[in-house]
Protein backbone atom coordinates (compact mmCIF):
# COMPACT_ATOMS: atom_id res chain seq x y z
CA UNK A 1 0.00 0.00 0.00
CA UNK A 2 1.35 3.17 -0.97
CA UNK A 3 2.45 5.36 2.08
CA UNK A 4 0.89 8.88 2.68
CA UNK A 5 1.42 11.56 4.67
CA UNK A 6 -1.03 13.62 6.30
CA UNK A 7 -0.07 15.95 9.18
CA UNK A 8 0.18 14.78 12.66
CA UNK A 9 -2.25 15.40 15.31
CA UNK A 10 0.73 15.50 17.93
CA UNK A 11 4.38 15.93 18.31
CA UNK A 12 5.86 13.01 20.79
CA UNK A 13 9.37 13.65 19.49
CA UNK A 14 9.10 16.56 21.76
CA UNK A 15 9.36 14.48 24.92
CA UNK A 16 12.11 11.83 23.92
CA UNK A 17 11.48 9.60 26.70
CA UNK A 18 7.84 8.60 25.23
CA UNK A 19 9.05 9.05 21.35
CA UNK A 20 11.59 6.49 21.86
CA UNK A 21 9.92 4.01 24.09
CA UNK A 22 6.89 3.90 21.83
CA UNK A 23 9.16 3.04 18.49
CA UNK A 24 10.93 0.25 21.20
CA UNK A 25 7.90 -1.22 22.05
CA UNK A 26 6.57 -1.19 17.90
CA UNK A 27 9.70 -2.94 16.99
CA UNK A 28 10.81 -5.00 19.86
CA UNK A 29 10.40 -8.46 17.81
CA UNK A 30 13.01 -7.37 15.10
CA UNK A 31 16.28 -8.71 15.48
CA UNK A 32 18.83 -5.62 15.53
CA UNK A 33 20.44 -3.71 13.12
CA UNK A 34 17.47 -1.93 11.33
CA UNK A 35 16.38 1.03 10.36
CA UNK A 36 13.28 2.75 11.30
CA UNK A 37 11.32 5.70 9.80
CA UNK A 38 8.22 7.42 11.92
CA UNK A 39 6.15 8.15 9.69
CA UNK A 40 4.02 11.07 11.64
CA UNK A 41 7.44 12.69 12.40
CA UNK A 42 8.32 12.44 8.29
CA UNK A 43 4.97 13.91 7.94
CA UNK A 44 5.59 16.67 10.39
CA UNK A 45 9.49 17.68 8.56
CA UNK A 46 7.38 17.15 4.92
CA UNK A 47 4.79 19.73 5.81
CA UNK A 48 7.32 21.91 7.69
CA UNK A 49 9.38 22.25 5.31
CA UNK A 50 6.11 23.07 3.01
CA UNK A 51 5.74 25.74 5.68
CA UNK A 52 9.29 27.58 6.03
CA UNK A 53 9.08 27.60 2.08
CA UNK A 54 6.37 30.14 1.93
CA UNK A 55 4.85 28.95 -1.57
CA UNK A 56 8.10 28.35 -3.68
CA UNK A 57 7.72 25.00 -4.98
CA UNK A 58 10.01 22.02 -3.23
CA UNK A 59 11.97 19.64 -5.73
CA UNK A 60 12.47 16.48 -3.64
CA UNK A 61 17.05 16.00 -2.86
CA UNK A 62 17.22 12.10 -3.81
CA UNK A 63 20.43 11.82 -2.78
CA UNK A 64 19.30 12.62 0.93
CA UNK A 65 16.50 9.86 1.20
CA UNK A 66 17.13 6.99 -1.29
CA UNK A 67 14.14 5.10 -0.67
CA UNK A 68 11.21 5.53 -3.91
CA UNK A 69 8.23 4.73 -1.64
CA UNK A 70 8.93 7.88 0.60
CA UNK A 71 10.25 10.02 -2.84
CA UNK A 72 6.77 9.53 -4.16
CA UNK A 73 4.76 9.88 -0.77
CA UNK A 74 6.11 13.65 -0.88
CA UNK A 75 5.79 14.20 -4.50
CA UNK A 76 2.11 13.18 -3.99
CA UNK A 77 1.79 16.43 -1.50
CA UNK A 78 1.24 19.61 -3.06
CA UNK A 79 3.91 22.12 -2.63
CA UNK A 80 6.46 19.35 -3.64
CA UNK A 81 7.51 18.82 -7.51
CA UNK A 82 10.14 17.04 -9.19
CA UNK A 83 13.19 14.85 -8.25
CA UNK A 84 16.96 16.35 -7.80
CA UNK A 85 18.79 13.41 -8.97
CA UNK A 86 22.98 12.37 -7.96
CA UNK A 87 23.79 10.56 -11.10
CA UNK A 88 22.02 10.00 -14.53
CA UNK A 89 21.70 6.12 -14.01
CA UNK A 90 19.73 7.09 -10.53
CA UNK A 91 17.86 9.55 -12.95
CA UNK A 92 17.07 7.01 -15.56
CA UNK A 93 15.57 4.43 -13.26
CA UNK A 94 13.82 7.11 -11.30
CA UNK A 95 12.19 8.54 -14.60
CA UNK A 96 11.86 5.04 -16.15
CA UNK A 97 9.66 3.60 -13.28
CA UNK A 98 8.08 0.23 -13.05
CA UNK A 99 5.27 -1.80 -12.00
CA UNK A 100 5.18 -0.34 -8.31
CA UNK A 101 6.09 2.88 -8.76
CA UNK A 102 5.08 5.20 -11.54
CA UNK A 103 8.03 7.12 -13.56
CA UNK A 104 9.04 10.82 -12.36
CA UNK A 105 8.37 13.05 -14.96
CA UNK A 106 10.57 15.60 -13.66
CA UNK A 107 14.11 14.53 -12.45
CA UNK A 108 16.97 17.04 -12.95
CA UNK A 109 20.64 15.38 -12.37
CA UNK A 110 22.42 17.46 -10.11
CA UNK A 111 25.98 16.78 -10.95
CA UNK A 112 27.53 16.48 -14.30
CA UNK A 113 27.56 12.70 -15.81
CA UNK A 114 30.29 11.13 -17.85
CA UNK A 115 28.50 7.77 -18.03
CA UNK A 116 29.19 6.54 -21.43
CA UNK A 117 26.46 4.00 -21.30
CA UNK A 118 23.55 6.42 -19.26
CA UNK A 119 24.31 9.20 -21.81
CA UNK A 120 23.62 6.84 -24.67
CA UNK A 121 19.99 5.33 -23.02
CA UNK A 122 19.32 8.95 -22.06
CA UNK A 123 19.75 9.93 -25.77
CA UNK A 124 18.08 7.28 -27.84
CA UNK A 125 14.95 6.99 -25.45
CA UNK A 126 11.83 10.26 -26.42
CA UNK A 127 10.44 9.23 -22.93
CA UNK A 128 13.45 9.64 -20.98
CA UNK A 129 15.07 12.81 -23.15
CA UNK A 130 12.17 14.40 -22.22
CA UNK A 131 11.72 13.40 -18.66
CA UNK A 132 15.63 13.87 -17.34
CA UNK A 133 17.83 17.05 -17.36
CA UNK A 134 21.34 17.39 -17.41
CA UNK A 135 24.09 19.46 -15.18
CA UNK A 136 26.35 21.28 -17.01
CA UNK A 137 28.86 24.08 -16.41
CA UNK A 138 31.38 23.68 -19.57
CA UNK A 139 31.59 23.62 -23.03
CA UNK A 140 33.80 20.60 -22.41
CA UNK A 141 30.96 18.55 -21.17
CA UNK A 142 28.60 19.34 -24.23
CA UNK A 143 31.65 18.37 -25.80
CA UNK A 144 31.67 15.29 -23.68
CA UNK A 145 27.98 14.47 -24.98
CA UNK A 146 28.63 15.00 -28.62
CA UNK A 147 31.84 12.53 -28.77
CA UNK A 148 29.37 9.50 -27.14
CA UNK A 149 26.52 10.30 -29.53
CA UNK A 150 26.23 12.95 -32.11
CA UNK A 151 23.35 15.54 -32.33
CA UNK A 152 22.36 13.66 -35.73
CA UNK A 153 21.84 10.63 -33.87
CA UNK A 154 19.89 11.49 -30.45
CA UNK A 155 17.11 12.90 -28.92
CA UNK A 156 17.82 16.85 -27.76
CA UNK A 157 18.90 16.93 -24.86
CA UNK A 158 17.83 18.74 -21.78
CA UNK A 159 20.42 20.74 -19.97
CA UNK A 160 20.79 22.94 -16.77
CA UNK A 161 23.37 25.93 -16.79
CA UNK A 162 25.02 25.50 -12.71
CA UNK A 163 26.11 28.93 -11.06
CA UNK A 164 28.59 28.53 -8.38
CA UNK A 165 26.95 29.85 -5.63
CA UNK A 166 30.12 30.27 -2.84
CA UNK A 167 30.94 33.34 -1.39
CA UNK A 168 34.44 34.66 -1.63
CA UNK A 169 34.92 37.58 0.15
CA UNK A 170 38.95 38.94 0.16
CA UNK A 171 39.34 38.78 3.91
CA UNK A 172 37.88 35.17 4.21
CA UNK A 173 38.40 33.54 0.65
CA UNK A 174 36.35 31.24 -0.52
CA UNK A 175 33.14 29.95 1.53
CA UNK A 176 30.87 26.67 -0.16
CA UNK A 177 31.34 23.81 -2.00
CA UNK A 178 33.78 23.84 -5.08
CA UNK A 179 31.26 23.28 -7.55
CA UNK A 180 30.85 25.39 -11.04
CA UNK A 181 33.40 27.21 -12.65
CA UNK A 182 30.35 29.65 -13.50
CA UNK A 183 30.74 32.79 -11.13
CA UNK A 184 29.22 35.78 -12.60
CA UNK A 185 26.08 36.92 -15.06
CA UNK A 186 28.56 37.06 -17.69
CA UNK A 187 30.11 33.57 -17.14
CA UNK A 188 26.30 32.52 -16.99
CA UNK A 189 25.63 34.35 -20.16
CA UNK A 190 28.71 33.37 -21.91
CA UNK A 191 27.93 29.61 -21.11
CA UNK A 192 24.26 30.19 -22.45
CA UNK A 193 25.36 31.75 -25.67
CA UNK A 194 27.52 28.55 -26.23
CA UNK A 195 24.33 25.93 -25.52
CA UNK A 196 21.46 27.65 -27.07
CA UNK A 197 23.87 27.95 -30.12
CA UNK A 198 24.56 24.00 -30.21
CA UNK A 199 22.68 21.70 -32.14
CA UNK A 200 21.21 18.89 -29.78
CA UNK A 201 20.63 20.58 -26.52
CA UNK A 202 17.64 22.71 -24.86
CA UNK A 203 18.53 25.01 -22.33
CA UNK A 204 15.68 24.75 -19.93
CA UNK A 205 17.17 25.28 -16.18
CA UNK A 206 19.69 27.50 -14.10
CA UNK A 207 20.37 26.09 -10.03
CA UNK A 208 22.77 27.49 -7.66
CA UNK A 209 23.38 25.54 -4.07
CA UNK A 210 24.63 27.92 -1.32
CA UNK A 211 26.41 25.64 0.92
CA UNK A 212 27.53 28.15 3.27
CA UNK A 213 23.81 29.34 4.02
CA UNK A 214 21.74 25.78 3.36
CA UNK A 215 25.02 23.63 5.35
CA UNK A 216 26.35 25.11 8.09
CA UNK A 217 24.73 24.81 11.38
CA UNK A 218 24.10 28.41 12.60
CA UNK A 219 23.36 27.52 16.43
CA UNK A 220 26.74 25.28 17.14
CA UNK A 221 28.19 24.46 20.26
CA UNK A 222 30.05 27.39 20.67
CA UNK A 223 28.71 30.58 20.93
CA UNK A 224 31.22 32.60 18.94
CA UNK A 225 31.24 29.98 16.14
CA UNK A 226 27.58 30.61 15.75
CA UNK A 227 28.13 34.34 15.55
CA UNK A 228 30.32 33.96 12.59
CA UNK A 229 28.23 31.53 11.24
CA UNK A 230 25.30 33.78 11.24
CA UNK A 231 26.99 37.12 10.25
CA UNK A 232 28.64 34.81 6.92
CA UNK A 233 25.58 32.97 6.03
CA UNK A 234 23.52 37.05 6.17
CA UNK A 235 26.04 38.65 3.96
CA UNK A 236 26.53 35.73 1.25
CA UNK A 237 22.38 35.96 1.21
CA UNK A 238 22.54 39.32 0.27
CA UNK A 239 25.48 38.66 -1.88
CA UNK A 240 23.61 36.01 -3.66
CA UNK A 241 20.89 36.90 -4.20
CA UNK A 242 21.62 40.45 -6.32
CA UNK A 243 23.98 37.91 -8.18
CA UNK A 244 21.86 35.03 -8.31
CA UNK A 245 18.97 37.46 -10.06
CA UNK A 246 21.59 39.32 -12.54
CA UNK A 247 22.01 35.71 -14.19
CA UNK A 248 19.18 34.95 -14.47
CA UNK A 249 18.22 37.49 -15.92
CA UNK A 250 21.22 37.24 -18.41
CA UNK A 251 20.12 33.68 -19.46
CA UNK A 252 16.72 33.89 -19.97
CA UNK A 253 17.20 36.53 -22.44
CA UNK A 254 18.48 33.83 -24.49
CA UNK A 255 16.88 30.69 -23.29
CA UNK A 256 13.07 30.33 -21.71
CA UNK A 257 13.86 28.51 -18.65
CA UNK A 258 11.61 26.17 -17.08
CA UNK A 259 12.61 26.73 -13.69
CA UNK A 260 15.60 28.46 -11.28
CA UNK A 261 16.83 25.63 -8.68
CA UNK A 262 18.47 27.61 -5.03
CA UNK A 263 19.39 26.39 -1.67
CA UNK A 264 18.46 23.40 0.13
CA UNK A 265 16.59 22.02 3.78
CA UNK A 266 18.64 24.82 5.58
CA UNK A 267 17.84 27.64 3.52
CA UNK A 268 14.70 27.38 3.02
CA UNK A 269 13.15 30.81 4.14
CA UNK A 270 16.02 32.89 2.45
CA UNK A 271 16.49 30.98 -0.75
CA UNK A 272 12.75 30.69 -1.09
CA UNK A 273 12.51 34.69 -0.84
CA UNK A 274 14.67 35.31 -3.86
CA UNK A 275 12.22 36.09 -6.31
CA UNK A 276 14.43 34.80 -8.82
CA UNK A 277 13.99 31.52 -7.58
CA UNK A 278 11.43 29.27 -8.44
CA UNK A 279 11.57 26.43 -6.58
CA UNK A 280 14.30 25.26 -4.06
CA UNK A 281 16.25 21.70 -4.08
CA UNK A 282 15.56 19.78 -0.30
CA UNK A 283 15.24 16.30 0.85
CA UNK A 284 17.84 16.01 4.11
CA UNK A 285 15.23 17.59 6.77
CA UNK A 286 12.89 14.92 5.93
CA UNK A 287 14.78 11.92 7.46
CA UNK A 288 16.16 14.88 10.63
CA UNK A 289 19.41 13.59 11.52
CA UNK A 290 21.14 14.96 13.64
CA UNK A 291 23.54 17.41 11.43
CA UNK A 292 19.97 19.67 11.88
CA UNK A 293 20.13 19.83 15.95
CA UNK A 294 22.35 22.89 15.40
CA UNK A 295 20.63 25.14 13.58
CA UNK A 296 18.72 28.13 15.27
CA UNK A 297 15.87 28.80 12.96
CA UNK A 298 14.08 25.12 12.43
CA UNK A 299 13.76 21.79 14.11
CA UNK A 300 12.95 18.71 12.27
CA UNK A 301 11.71 15.72 14.06
CA UNK A 302 14.21 12.57 14.23
CA UNK A 303 11.95 10.44 11.33
CA UNK A 304 14.89 8.12 10.71
CA UNK A 305 16.93 6.50 13.01
CA UNK A 306 18.45 3.20 13.43
CA UNK A 307 18.93 0.21 16.02
CA UNK A 308 22.09 -1.71 17.42
CA UNK A 309 22.26 -4.45 20.10
CA UNK A 310 24.48 -4.68 23.52
CA UNK A 311 26.68 -7.50 22.89
CA UNK A 312 28.94 -6.79 25.49
CA UNK A 313 29.87 -5.59 29.17
CA UNK A 314 33.32 -4.98 29.31
CA UNK A 315 32.75 -3.17 32.74
CA UNK A 316 29.94 -2.89 35.10
CA UNK A 317 30.36 0.81 33.79
CA UNK A 318 30.24 0.01 29.76
CA UNK A 319 28.22 -1.60 27.37
CA UNK A 320 29.18 -2.33 23.61
CA UNK A 321 27.10 -1.73 20.61
CA UNK A 322 27.87 -4.36 17.58
CA UNK A 323 28.36 -2.33 15.11
CA UNK A 324 28.18 1.52 15.05
CA UNK A 325 30.93 3.01 12.88
CA UNK A 326 28.29 4.27 10.05
CA UNK A 327 29.88 7.67 9.11
CA UNK A 328 28.97 10.73 7.52
CA UNK A 329 31.43 12.17 4.59
CA UNK A 330 32.52 15.61 4.61
CA UNK A 331 35.71 17.10 6.65
CA UNK A 332 36.35 13.75 9.23
CA UNK A 333 35.47 14.50 12.54
CA UNK A 334 33.52 14.05 15.53
CA UNK A 335 30.55 15.66 14.16
CA UNK A 336 30.78 12.63 11.09
CA UNK A 337 29.77 10.32 13.68
CA UNK A 338 26.17 8.73 14.63
CA UNK A 339 25.10 9.82 18.36
CA UNK A 340 23.15 7.82 20.49
CA UNK A 341 19.28 9.29 20.63
CA UNK A 342 18.36 6.50 23.55
CA UNK A 343 18.92 5.81 25.75
CA UNK A 344 20.19 9.23 26.56
CA UNK A 345 23.23 9.71 28.64
CA UNK A 346 26.05 7.75 27.04
CA UNK A 347 29.10 8.52 25.00
CA UNK A 348 31.64 6.77 22.90
CA UNK A 349 35.18 5.60 24.20
CA UNK A 350 37.66 8.46 23.13
CA UNK A 351 39.88 5.44 21.50
CA UNK A 352 37.42 3.86 19.47
CA UNK A 353 34.50 5.83 19.19
CA UNK A 354 32.00 4.30 16.16
CA UNK A 355 33.47 1.41 15.04
CA UNK A 356 32.93 -0.88 11.89
CA UNK A 357 32.23 -4.06 14.30
CA UNK A 358 31.84 -2.34 18.28
CA UNK A 359 30.86 0.76 19.47
CA UNK A 360 31.57 1.15 23.02
CA UNK A 361 29.94 3.26 25.65
CA UNK A 362 30.16 4.58 29.02
CA UNK A 363 28.06 6.79 30.49
CA UNK A 364 25.19 6.56 33.33
CA UNK A 365 22.81 4.96 30.75
CA UNK A 366 25.90 2.45 29.35
CA UNK A 367 25.86 1.01 33.26
CA UNK A 368 22.41 0.36 32.90
CA UNK A 369 22.74 -1.51 30.00
CA UNK A 370 22.47 -5.41 29.79
CA UNK A 371 23.51 -7.98 26.88
CA UNK A 372 20.64 -7.91 24.34
CA UNK A 373 19.52 -4.51 25.25
CA UNK A 374 19.00 -2.09 22.26
CA UNK A 375 20.43 1.21 21.81
CA UNK A 376 18.65 3.78 19.05
CA UNK A 377 21.16 6.31 16.71
CA UNK A 378 20.84 8.61 14.52
CA UNK A 379 23.59 9.56 11.57
CA UNK A 380 24.49 12.95 10.86
CA UNK A 381 23.23 12.90 7.39
CA UNK A 382 20.36 11.76 5.51
CA UNK A 383 20.16 9.57 2.55
CA UNK A 384 23.70 7.94 3.91
CA UNK A 385 21.97 5.72 6.02
CA UNK A 386 19.78 4.46 3.67
CA UNK A 387 23.39 2.41 2.03
CA UNK A 388 24.01 0.41 5.39
CA UNK A 389 20.37 -1.00 5.29
CA UNK A 390 18.06 -3.01 2.99
CA UNK A 391 14.61 -1.39 4.03
CA UNK A 392 13.06 0.78 6.93
CA UNK A 393 10.51 -0.45 9.12
CA UNK A 394 7.82 1.97 8.82
CA UNK A 395 5.58 2.75 12.50
CA UNK A 396 3.00 4.94 13.50
CA UNK A 397 2.76 5.19 17.02
CA UNK A 398 3.10 1.71 18.61
CA UNK A 399 2.78 -0.36 15.75
CA UNK A 400 5.21 -1.09 12.56
CA UNK A 401 2.62 -0.14 9.49
CA UNK A 402 4.83 -1.44 6.67
CA UNK A 403 8.26 -1.20 5.39
CA UNK A 404 10.14 0.47 2.66
CA UNK A 405 12.82 -1.20 0.39
CA UNK A 406 16.05 1.55 0.10
CA UNK A 407 17.49 2.08 -3.49
CA UNK A 408 20.40 -0.83 -1.70
CA UNK A 409 17.13 -3.06 -0.76
CA UNK A 410 16.10 -2.46 -4.26
CA UNK A 411 19.51 -3.92 -5.96
CA UNK A 412 20.69 -0.61 -6.47
CA UNK A 413 24.05 1.35 -5.28
CA UNK A 414 24.46 4.42 -7.68
CA UNK A 415 27.02 5.78 -6.11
Amino acid sequence: MPLSLVPPADSPWLRPSEYWTSLQGATAELDPPFGVISVPALAHNAFDMLRRAKGTSIRVASKSVRVRAVIDAVLALPGYSGVLAYTLPEALWLAEGDARHEGITDVVVGYPSVDRAAIRRLALDPLLAARVTLMVDSVDQLDYIDAVIPPANRERIRVCLELDASWNPKVLGHLGTYRSPVFTARDARALAERIVARPGFSLVGLMAYESQIAGLGNEPASAARGVAVRWIQKNSTSELAGRRAEAVAAVRSLADLEFVNGGGTGSLESTGAEPAVTEIAAGSGLFGPHLFDHYRHFLPAPAASFVLSVVRKPSAQMATLLGGGWVASGPPGVDRLPVVAWPEGTKMVANEMAGEVQTPLTGEAAARLEIGDRVWLRHTKAGELSEHLDAFVLVDGDRIVDSAPTYRGEGKVFL
